[in-house]
């Protein structure tokens, strides 16, 4: 059995417990039917990529959900502190944080071709399609306003707890944007009062967005 520490932040669980990757694998086949198999999200961007994300990020916002501090009523039925106790929830966010999905399939071998391999294969690869708008308005926006938190390109930063964009799909990044706006989430739990979103017009974003959609090409 693979053991991992993880550490989760202050106040969510008082002392550092020892992670069950297998139980993790088991907990994820109920996330599945929404997240994918390998917490790869859904491909037109209706629930988000897992996969890679921070274990701490992940842990998080699964404690939000159970104690009814970010509203989703599609996770309410699977969140509650008898069904999800703490140990499940550091699990689930221990495994998923490590699985690393490819951006592309490997060559193809035509020698010794196995369809069900590449079948497999390709259920793995997470490339986020091109976002319309300026690419390079974006990437200079980007650098300007988002990648002190959110790292150079854009893959978050694991240590501190943010969460990738790129590799994330648009769609969902464009909707959690909104929720933000209108203070259904909180863009920065350090500063909730922050109004950094609300500086960027429409076409600012979609820039962004345009831009994180060729990181992962």
């Amino acid at each position: 059995m693979k053991l991992l520490i993880l550490f989760l932040p202050l106040g969510m669980i008082s002392t550092a417990q020892a992670v069950d990757l297998e139980n993790g694998e088991e907990i994820n086949e109920l996330c599945a039917g929404c997240h994918g198999e390998y917490g790869e999200g859904d491909k037109n961007g209706d629930y988000p990529r897992l996969s890679g994300q921070p274990e701490s990020f992940i842990s998080k916002q699964m404690h939000l959900f159970r104690d009814r501090k970010r509203p989703n009523l599609p996770m309410l039925e699977y969140v509650d502190e008898r069904q999800f106790p703490d140990q499940e929830i550091a699990d689930v966010s221990a495994y998923l944080a490590q699985v690393e999905l490819p951006t592309k399939l490997p060559p193809f071998d035509e020698e010794n071709f196995d369809p069900l391999k590449r079948l497999l294969e390709a259920k793995r690869v997470v490339n986020i399609p091109r976002m319309p708008g300026d690419i390079e308005a974006g990437r200079k926006r980007y650098k300007r306003e988002c990648r002190s938190c959110h790292g150079s390109e854009g893959w978050g930063d694991h240590e501190k707890g943010v969460p990738m964009l790129a590799g994330q799909y648009s769609v969902y990044l464009q909707r959690q944007v909104k929720k933000y706006l209108d203070k259904h989430r909180i863009h920065d739990p350090e500063s909730p009062d922050d109004e950094l979103l609300a500086a960027f017009t429409a076409q600012e974003l979609d820039e962004i967005w345009a831009y994180l959609s060729t990181v992962d090409d």
